[in-house]
């Protein structure tokens, strides 16, 4: 017969060993949800856009082979992604873990006819980022013509605000990518900052490029603190000693310094980005194990 206490006692020694076990997986789920989210690693798809243009597929494929976990759209046209339905596409994204953050687009003011611009069919375009997933869409470049002026700033800044608003309503974000023009003095301004002060801080955000504003001349660091926690998304690349495009980590940029500084940015995403690499997969590959064992 079995004595009363002592199973009393083994039945407190399992519960309690039962309860650290318990405590322990929790914690290891959450140290492994921390890890994950630390290895958030983007690419630029337009880096890849020649070799999307022979198969998207494979290319796709690629781009999850090398561990890169999040992708930025480029090139949006209206009702198809990349040639494919929204729900299509999402579905191929999802077969191969990869998350579509965020897409590129354009004003639709030079080419007014275009639509899933954001002056042209924005509705129906957050529709279809809805469809995806997106997070974030992002204005990618402004035409020479329509950033002539200050006065052409401004129409964009409206432009920015009226559209930040449709896509918050939506859960989207609006951001703004720069090149190395907008920090070129304009009547006596510098572009970037008067358009960003132009516009609403909660509907409009950056995507701070940081090969071009080092292009420009300009601090990353400066920008950082100038317009603090109003950055969230990167785009990656390095810039060697001809000003030219590099994989990360082969340049000038002290990305160890940036990235100690991704709180005062407000960074919640970065993508990796060569706009002209001779051999694009070889680009992403490099960029990302340099990202991989330094940065993160």
């Amino acid at each position: 017969m079995i004595n009363p206490e002592i199973e009393m006692e083994s039945r407190r020694k399992f519960l309690k060993q039962g309860g650290a076990l318990a405590l322990g997986s929790i914690l290891l789920s959450d140290c492994m949800a921390v890890a994950q989210s630390e290895t958030r690693i983007g690419v630029q798809l337009y880096t890849v856009r020649n070799q999307i243009s022979e198969s998207l597929e494979k290319t796709l494929e690629v781009v999850a082979d090398v561990g890169y976990n999040q992708v930025e759209l480029a090139g949006h046209k209206a009702g198809k992604v990349y040639g494919k339905l929204p729900e299509k596409f999402k579905k191929l994204l999802k077969e191969l873990a990869l998350s579509p953050v965020s897409g590129h687009y354009s004003t639709g003011i030079t080419n007014p006819k275009d639509k899933g611009t954001l002056s042209n069919g924005w509705e129906e375009a957050l529709d279809e980022m809805n469809e995806v997933g997106q997070s974030y869409a992002v204005l990618a470049y402004l035409q020479e013509s329509e950033r002539k002026s200050l006065d052409d700033y401004k129409r964009v800044a409206d432009l920015l605000n009226k559209a930040g608003e449709a896509a918050k309503k939506r859960g989207i974000q609006l951001c703004y990518h720069n090149h190395a023009f907008e920090f070129e003095e304009l009547e006596g301004q510098v572009p970037m900052y008067y358009l960003l002060d132009q516009t609403d801080p909660d509907l409009l955000k950056m995507e701070l490029d940081l090969y071009w504003v080092t292009k420009a001349g300009f601090s990353i660091l400066d920008f950082f603190k100038k317009y603090e926690g109003r950055i969230p998304l990167w785009h990656v690349k390095d810039i060697d000693a001809n000003g030219d495009f590099t994989e990360v980590g082969s340049g000038s940029i002290d990305f160890a310094e940036v990235f100690a500084n991704q709180s005062v940015s407000g960074m919640k995403h970065f993508f990796v980005e060569h706009d002209n690499s001779a051999n694009p997969f070889e680009s992403i590959r490099t960029s990302y194990g340099y990202i991989k064992e330094n940065l993160v």
